[in-house]
């Protein structure tokens, strides 16, 4: 039996834009998926969830694809406790050249699904991680976290970006631009993270930007601004100190709040996100924005003080805030 863990992440700057090459700038940040991984006897998958912020199932089935278990749970978690998780697991097969092994797999986590902060980034990257040393085979981070791309990239049609699950693998502040990623400084950035209670649909939102994009010149205009804001973003990161300046955050909290417009000009904010984030700056917050997918989920905000978390308990769309820690460890075996 192997347990893994690997962070959720916040995007500092550039959802959305980097599904077109321009670079994004997620920090991993403290709230973890945790998988753990038995071999079984048969070829057969047992995926049990326990938390995935909605109530917990299990189900049992072949590991030869076929269809979806009929399982009374909403399409989001099923696809994270199959989708995701067969495909990790086909990753770590595949590592190890052991095509018909079967796995119990147990999957807790603290990141709320479809949220906008890398619940299924988190999960895959843990699952290889633990499924793999399970078959004696040892990955390194830059193999896990190209693995983990692959999955997420076969499970979302294509349209995943590296960004996520680099970053969750690697963890701290990360830069990712097309098949180019690396780490950044991590400076200790006061993020506070409001959740909506809901979820955006990844697919829906980014097949949405792609039409605007083909249809209006200005719509691809406004994509390539989101990557000069990340420029000017990762720049300030990289120079920070371990723990940023009052002139790095407030600089950094302009350019979240200019990200957050040229996303809420794509059409991916939603009324819920854009009543925290006016909450979060109205409170004194450095900057605020959506992450993620957007449509629905989360937001994040830079402030040190506690004004921008007591703003937001008292805001009506705000379901959960809390304080996210940079995870300066990525993927870890528990």
């Amino acid at each position: 039996m192997v347990t893994a863990s690997a962070p959720g992440k916040v995007y500092c700057f550039g959802e959305h834009a980097v599904v077109y090459g321009e670079p994004a700038v997620p920090c991993a940040i403290e709230r973890r998926a945790t998988v753990t991984v038995e071999r079984r006897d048969d070829d057969r998958l047992r995926v049990e969830s326990e938390d995935l912020r909605i109530s917990g199932f299990t189900v049992e089935y072949d590991g030869a694809g076929g269809k979806a278990p009929d399982v009374d749970a909403p399409t989001r978690l099923l696809e994270a406790a199959t989708g995701y998780v067969d495909a990790a697991i086909e990753q770590a097969r595949d590592a190890a050249d052991a095509p018909d092994v079967g796995f119990d797999v147990h999957v807790e986590s603290a990141i709320p699904l479809g949220a906008g902060l890398g619940s299924s980034a988190a999960v895959v990257v843990a699952t290889i991680a633990a499924a793999s040393r399970a078959l004696d085979c040892e990955l390194d981070e830059r193999e896990i976290a190209e693995r983990a791309y692959r999955s997420e990239h076969a499970v979302q049609d294509g349209e995943a970006s590296r960004a996520d699950t680099f970053c969750s693998t690697m963890g701290g502040a990360v830069r990712v631009a097309g098949d180019d990623c690396r780490r950044l400084g991590t400076p200790d950035l006061p993020f506070v993270v409001g959740y909506d209670g809901g979820a955006g649909d990844t697919g829906e939102l980014v097949a949405g930007v792609r039409a605007l994009r083909d249809e209006y010149d200005f719509a691809a205009d406004t994509v390539a601004a989101i990557g000069d804001v990340v420029r000017r973003g990762e720049t300030l990161i990289e120079d920070a100190n371990a723990v940023a300046s009052e002139e790095t955050v407030s600089e950094l909290g302009r350019l979240m709040n200019f990200n957050h417009g040229l996303l809420e000009a794509l059409g991916v904010s939603s009324r819920s996100l854009d009543e925290m984030v006016w909450a979060a700056r109205e409170a004194g917050a450095a900057g605020a924005k959506l992450t993620g997918a957007g449509g629905g989920g989360c937001v994040v905000a830079l402030d040190a003080s506690d004004a921008t978390e007591t703003a937001l308990e008292l805001t009506p769309a705000c379901e959960d805030v809390f304080r996210a820690e940079l995870a300066s460890e990525g993927v870890r075996y528990e």
